[in-house]
């Protein structure tokens, strides 16, 4: 298996699909695939749990140097511009706020989902930051991609999402479909 896997990535340049990029920003690191214009996965830290910095006025930008989805992807469609690493868990001041309106802290993110549970699990997880500060709490998510639904603009659109919340005593672990899930408790989403 191991050695499969190493075969495929080393195989992907030469038939032309990129390899995923890590990237360490200064509040977040991902891995994005330029292929489907899509995080794969960001790991972040609730650094600001008591902050209240505004990100009125704010829009998603592109990143240097990464082929990344732009806001043409987020038009006459259900999907929102889906934060992965929420802007409210760094709203410390403007500057940390500002740095999560990248596209590659953005993902195809159905509305009912974005406005619904997935923004509660986001409130539960700074209220778990709050309640154990001033120790920080890690967070994990997958964006996952069970088949290939690309939009016309060339972007794929994510099957699901997994987030994992780690606490100094326990850890949260949920899975999300990426459909319209509004009305729906965040908590029924808990796989451990």
């Amino acid at each position: 298996m191991i050695i499969r896997l190493l075969l495929i990535l080393f195989y992907l340049p030469i038939i032309g699909i990129s390899q995923p990029k890590t990237i360490k920003t200064d509040i977040f690191t991902v891995v994005y695939s330029e292929e489907y214009e899509q995080p794969l996965q960001v790991r972040y830290k609730v650094l600001c749990p008591f902050g209240d910095a505004s990100r009125q006025g704010l829009d998603f930008r592109k990143y240097d140097g990464v082929h990344t989805s732009d806001n043409y992807d987020y038009i006459g469609n259900p999907y929102d511009k889906g934060h992965i690493a929420p802007a409210a868990a760094f709203n410390c001041d403007r500057d940390m706020v500002k740095a999560t309106f990248s596209y590659l802290n953005c993902a195809l993110q159905h509305e009912g989902l974005n406005r619904g549970p997935w923004k509660e699990l986001e409130r539960f997880e700074r209220d778990l930051a709050k309640a154990h500060f001033p120790k920080q709490i890690k967070v994990k998510i997958e964006i996952l991609f069970q088949e290939e639904n690309y939009l016309p603009t060339g972007a794929l659109i994510p099957s699901g999402f997994k987030k994992i919340i780690t606490t100094p005593y326990d850890t949260w672990e949920f899975e999300f479909p990426n459909k319209d899930v509004a009305g729906k408790d965040w908590s029924n989403f808990r796989i451990n």
